[in-house]
């Protein structure tokens, strides 16, 4: 289940970011890939050898789509997912109300741009709104101070063809776009309407107001020469369509079923991105304890194209996609760092970036494909603790696997106020699932910034 949602008084204080949680399933699944919190509508992004995904955030027992938030996670290894917390919410646009929703960020000439729909507090509707920054983790700040377009609609998604013209889709319940200029904050021309027709984006039944399944969630790519536009179809509850077409903006024919209706949630929305020689597909569903239509999370999947370049039928798995390589224990690794946890939180560190906290008793923090060669002798890990600290028992294969190094926290007289401790390992050889386990009294224990394995002593 969900764990309460309660706050260190001390924590907060030092920062207002801070984020809820919830206890996590057997760690047998890595998707969803984010356990932390609830996230939604991702939007994948490859760059200097990342991926990048820039999510939405629903709020813990959310009956509607409340989101204030967008939140930014990366890896190199498709399993282990970096929290960069949230570089963009509704405060960074003065103009927006409410409703921080799925948003779209893309890069070009240096800039991050992220386009996402808020609601515009002096007309009520629903407006598109772009956050620039120079680092795909931010901050950004309002690139306009305005809304780019407004038409009451949602959901953009950029798309920069070969020939560098820049496109902006959006849309529930029509489909829309227009051509950015070069500097991806203007865009020449007026709002473009695509006919939504049967034969560009299938037909839906019994409802004469929607003849075709497109809903919402465009998200636009070329591949092959091919343009593919996949979608969110048919509410409720959607699955993931997708058409074709010669150019950006069609003619569209319809193509068929990309993911069934699955997963606990009945919206769902879909980024594809190709990385490390493989593709993927991002989606979210309701997995996790809690977990819901209002209450989603993001997965993933790897797929391949069929020869002929359609997309084959891709289902929900509790296993997500394989790793891409290993982990080096070698170098100083976020604890924020997760495959998957039980138990534990992140939030802000007044070191810089995240550190994992709110850390009980017998929660852990699994880390996928930890290659330790000819093995480690010792470990080093940046802790703070306003209680009387606890341990990290360092464990290989599960959270109840042989204990290779036990490294004791104590007490360091605040939630933000950071040690380094270190302890023996031995027996730490070869390739395997890491667990840091945290052990010790009742309460909160400590917090974890980040941590290495070392070669000697």
């Amino acid at each position: 289940m969900r764990k309460p949602f309660v706050r260190r008084a001390v924590a907060c204080v030092a920062s207002m970011m801070c984020v809820a949680a919830l206890a996590a399933a057997p760690a047998r699944a890595d998707n969803p890939i984010v356990q932390t919190i609830y996230t939604a509508d991702p939007a994948p992004l490859v760059h200097n050898g990342r991926v990048y995904l820039y999510t939405g955030h629903d709020e813990d027992g959310s009956t509607y789509f409340t989101m204030r938030e967008w939140r930014v996670w990366s890896s190199a290894d498709m399993v282990n997912w970096t929290d960069h917390g949230s570089p963009m919410s509704l405060g960074t646009f003065s103009w927006a109300s409410a409703d921080a929703w799925a948003g779209h960020t893309i890069y070009r000439n240096g800039q991050f741009y992220w386009y996402v729909p808020v609601k515009n507090r002096s007309t009520g509707r629903m407006a598109i709104g772009v956050g620039v920054s120079s680092s795909p983790t931010g901050p950004f700040r309002d690139a306009l101070g305005r809304p780019l377009v407004e038409n009451g609609e949602i959901d953009p998604a950029a798309f920069i063809d070969d020939d560098g013209q820049a496109y902006l889709y959006w849309g529930n319940p029509n489909l829309w776009y227009v051509r950015l200029n070069p500097d991806m904050v203007s865009f020449s021309g007026s709002a473009t309407r695509i006919p939504l027709t049967t034969a560009g984006f299938g037909t839906r039944s019994g409802n004469p107001s929607r003849p075709t399944l497109y809903e919402e969630a465009p998200w636009v790519f070329k591949r092959n020469g091919l343009y593919y536009n996949v979608f969110a179809a048919e509410c409720c509850s959607e699955f993931i369509a997708y058409s074709t077409a010669p150019g950006p903006t069609g003619p569209w024919t319809y193509r068929g079923t990309v993911m069934p209706r699955q997963g606990g949630s009945f919206t769902n929305h879909a980024g594809i991105v190709d990385f490390a020689g493989g593709s993927y597909f991002f989606y979210h569903n309701g997995a996790l304890p809690g977990g819901g239509g209002f209450t989603r999370s993001v997965a993933v999947e790897k797929f391949s194209y069929n020869a002929n370049g359609t997309i084959p039928t891709i289902n929900m798995t509790t296993a997500g996609a394989p790793q891409i390589g290993t982990l080096n224990p070698y170098v100083r690794q976020e604890a924020e760092t997760i495959a998957w946890e039980s138990g534990v939180e992140t939030e802000p560190s007044t070191e810089g970036g995240m550190n994992v906290g709110w850390v009980n008793n017998g929660d852990y923090i699994k880390v996928k494909g930890v290659a330790f060669g000819n093995g480690a002798r010792s470990f080093t890990a940046r802790v703070a603790s306003a209680a009387s600290g606890g341990r990290i028992e360092l464990r290989l294969g599960s959270a109840s696997g042989a204990v290779v190094g036990t490294c004791t926290v104590s007490g360091t007289r605040g939630w933000q106020t950071w040690a380094s401790v270190s302890c023996p390992v031995a027996g730490a050889t070869g390739t395997h699932d890491l667990y840091l386990r945290f052990a010790g009294g009742s309460g909160y224990l400590f917090n974890l910034n980040w941590w290495q394995f070392n070669v000697t002593a």
